[in-house]
């Protein structure tokens, strides 16, 4: 973790919770009831990319109900990354104070959520992580485990990031850290997306910590992960290590790298 000096930390704000979403239909109405049980205080933002099963409406139909629910129609299928960013730059504008990254499909647990945020109080990007004591993850096969561990301690250590689980996808930013990260420089998704913020943040000095969650296999909807996606994470990153070693031979500063790839969509390895 970086810790950050002796920065002072201020309030948090309102948090906003952005839940990406393609051919969720079976999910939305489950996981936005579950975080504004959780969190009553929260908005919540879907960022839906044109699902064909019908998502969008639903979340228009919830949004209509709750004022606390918003719906960002994407015109198609672009990957998280590009759902994520979309969604912060909403965020942002819209003065939000805290923004949540969470999979539409119950993985990440929204009853969770508390805990990241009263971690986030003195932090400036709090991890919702499988691989600390006390985290684990359920109905996985010891396969996906296994490459997830991996993918997790590969990216770790070819980019000498002090982070256990660098690939998760249930984070909770500060507003200044998503400022801080050189957003407009990021064009990665999947797998590389959640690297690519999370070395970035420790490039910059942000403090980063991690608390345990219980990662749970989703139960209705297909995953969208894929072998192409794992193979392009692993070379990026790859690539994105020996530059940053080529650099530091030669004294050169690497922060400026912009991480861009054109990967898939996913929410965590």
């Amino acid at each position: 973790m970086s810790d950050g000096g002796q920065r002072t930390y201020g309030p948090l704000g309102t948090a906003l919770v952005i839940i990406p979403t393609y051919n969720e239909a079976e999910n939305i109405g489950l996981i936005v009831g579950r975080v504004r049980a959780a969190v009553p205080e929260a908005h919540i933002l879907v960022a839906d990319d044109n699902s064909p099963d019908g998502t969008g409406k639903l979340a228009d139909e919830l949004a209509a109900g709750d004022d606390h629910v918003h719906v960002l129609h994407r015109k198609g299928k672009e990957g998280l990354g590009a759902a994520y960013l979309a969604g912060f730059v909403w965020g942002l504008d819209e003065g939000y104070g805290v923004i949540v990254e969470m999979d539409a499909d119950g993985s990440h647990q929204p009853e969770e959520l508390p805990r990241l945020l009263t971690a986030l109080a003195g932090a400036d990007l709090v991890l919702g992580s499988r691989w600390v004591p006390g985290g684990r993850v359920v109905n996985w096969p010891k396969t996906r485990e296994f490459l997830s561990r991996g993918g997790s301690t590969y990216s770790r250590l070819m980019l000498d990031v002090p982070i256990r689980d660098v690939t998760g996808g249930y984070r909770a930013f500060r507003r200044e850290t998503l400022e801080g990260l050189g957003l407009e420089e990021v064009a990665s998704a999947g797998y590389c997306f959640q690297v690519d913020l999370a070395r970035r943040a420790v490039k910059k000095g942000f403090r980063v910590v991690e608390v345990p969650i219980t990662f749970v296999e989703r139960e209705f909807g297909d995953s969208k992960m894929s072998k192409d996606i794992v193979v392009e994470a692993l070379w990026r990153v790859t690539q994105w290590g020996l530059k940053a070693q080529a650099a530091k031979l030669l004294g050169k500063d690497s922060g400026k790298d912009s991480g861009k790839d054109s990967g898939k969509r996913d929410g965590g390895a």
